[in-house]
């Protein structure tokens, strides 16, 4: 596969910053599933041509199968969840759910970010699961591996939707999400807060514009995140502060000051993790810090293998969220402390289960005509209904 001179380093598959402004990351390597590697050749076109526009997000759309993932991990508070996206424009550079993208034939890298797939049947199929006699409630996470208010959100209203089903449902939901876009959809999220069906969760990385700016590219700033927590608290919407990734030696300076701030803003719990860079995310990430950060960068993996016994990631169970060793000792500490002195909860209140009531089900068009003398026993309506009646079987 040829690529324009420039575009492309050939051992990296790198993409030039003129074509990737605004995004987080600055690779967009083959995925693991994938057969072939692509490499950038010199393809002999002058190097006088007009720079090439950057990136476009472009989104496509799938059919929805099983709306609803079940998770079975011990690190995670939920075993279900949906998610209205596959990828998400807010480009995180560290985000823990880029490898999917791979099992879609795409990149983890530019392409998680760039080629959004949305799933607009996604509320008439969870509609449907919910509506199965077997079906047993307990929360539900929105947005456990994209975020359900990135920017196509303005238009798709697919967690929109989504919420409306659930709210009809009496279904209790948990909504995780680092989108402003949250707040409109308080109409529905502050009856369900009301009657114990719902909570969000904001993820707030760090305090500082800049950093966040070239981390979290297309992420609402986070002056801008916690005034959504006030929004979302002020609705009466329990809102946790999600202190994550804790980035060693770049943003873990700053845990007392975001939980800090979250509480004034009008958060009850928190939550911290320690970053993770699982399959495709460590070139990934690896690759920004030696950009964006170059003098911290040997630092931040130095701290990940002393928290991961010299690797710079363990996947185990238990292990892989928060890391091991003494300064994964000293974060934990800090966490509990700081949240004991704000009165933060570790945990957001428990969500009614009990409230769960699906929709009964449309009544038989015959019922319409109930009480009309013209199908009355004997009439023509009652004769025509049999006849049709007999027909069917």
């Amino acid at each position: 596969m040829f690529y324009r001179s420039g575009m492309f380093r050939p051992d990296s598959t790198e993409v030039v910053p003129a074509l990737r402004r605004g995004r987080g990351a600055t690779l967009n390597m083959a995925g693991r599933f994938e057969p072939y590697a692509r490499a950038g050749v010199d393809d002999g076109w002058p190097q006088g041509l007009p720079a090439p526009a950057p990136l476009a997000t472009e989104i496509r759309e799938e059919r929805t199968g099983r709306p609803i993932a079940r998770n079975e991990s011990p690190d995670v508070g939920f075993d279900r969840s949906v998610n209205p996206y596959r990828g998400c424009e807010h480009g995180c550079a560290y985000c823990y759910a880029r490898p999917g993208h791979a099992q879609l034939g795409l990149s983890p890298g530019l392409d998680f970010e760039t080629r959004i797939v949305a799933r607009p049947g996604l509320a008439a199929a969870l509609r449907r699961e919910l509506s199965r006699p077997g079906y047993r409630p307990a929360p539900l996470m929105l947005g456990a591996v994209t975020d359900p208010y990135q920017p196509a959100e303005r238009d798709r209203r697919i967690t929109r939707a989504v919420l409306g089903v659930l709210g009809e449902f009496g279904h209790p939901v948990i909504v995780t999400t680092r989108g402003t876009l949250v707040e409109r959809d308080l109409d529905i999220l502050a009856p369900m807060a009301a009657a114990g069906l719902a909570a969000v969760g904001i993820s707030l990385t760090t305090l500082d514009a800049d950093l966040a700016r070239r981390m979290e590219p297309r992420a609402p700033a986070p002056a801008r995140r916690l005034a959504t927590i006030a929004a979302l608290a002020g609705a009466g919407v329990p809102v946790r502060v999600m202190a994550a990734p804790m980035i060693p030696a770049l943003t873990d300076h700053e845990l007392e000051a975001i939980l800090a701030a979250a509480r004034q803003s009008g958060a009850v719990a928190a939550s911290t993790i320690m970053l993770r860079l699982p399959l495709e995310v460590r070139p990934i990430f690896v690759a920004w810090l030696a950009e964006h950060v170059p003098g911290r960068a040997a630092h931040v993996l130095a701290r990940l293998r002393d928290l991961h016994g010299g690797e710079v990631y363990d996947p185990a169970f238990g292990r892989r969220m928060t890391g091991q060793g003494p300064f994964a000792l000293l974060m934990r500490r800090r966490f509990e402390v700081a949240c004991r002195r704000l009165g933060l909860a570790a945990a957001l209140p428990p969500l009614a289960c009990d409230r769960f009531r699906p929709p009964a089900p449309a009544p038989a068009q015959g019922d319409l005509f109930a009480g009309d003398p013209a199908f009355a026993p004997g009439g023509f309506g009652p004769r025509m209904a049999a006849d049709e009646e007999g027909r069917t079987r």
